[in-house]
């Protein structure tokens, strides 16, 4: 058993799904893990992860316009926390209802995700932000 432990900066646009399975796979396969687990840990209380339909766009839209709904952005009086803007408190109140962790098993040396499945970072905050995520992959090489 031998584990590789990495992390990756990811640069959002602002608010969104960003897709990051390529950067996800192609780390995995350069450890050489045939058999495993995968963890991907989000260092931030704004963004957080997702294992969501990587084929039509049409989804994440949808989720976006979902979570924009059951947690609005606004400071007048909303919420307490808003010391750096309407997008804030929102922000956390989304990371802390989605998820900043993900367990992906490895097999055949790549994570094991469904024909329409891809791994994304969710951006919470409405700026451009630079995102650290912690990859730990725990396996054996066959």
């Amino acid at each position: 058993m031998e584990q590789h432990l990495h992390r990756i900066e990811i640069v959002t646009r602002g608010r969104g799904l960003v897709a990051i399975t390529d950067q996800i796979c192609d780390w995995v396969t350069q450890q050489v893990i045939v058999t495993g687990l995968l963890t991907i840990w989000c260092r931030h209380t704004s963004a957080s992860l997702l294992v969501q339909e990587n084929a039509s766009p049409d989804v994440r839209a949808d989720l976006e316009t979902f979570l924009a709904r059951l947690v609005p952005d606004g400071c007048a009086g909303r919420y307490r926390h808003a010391e750096e803007g309407p997008d804030d408190m929102p922000a956390h109140i989304r990371s802390a209802l989605t998820q900043t962790q993900l367990s992906i098993p490895v097999a055949d040396g790549l994570p094991v995700l469904g024909t329409w499945q891809g791994i994304y970072l969710w951006e919470h905050r409405m700026a451009p932000h630079r995102r650290e995520l912690v990859l730990h992959l725990l396996g054996e090489r066959t």
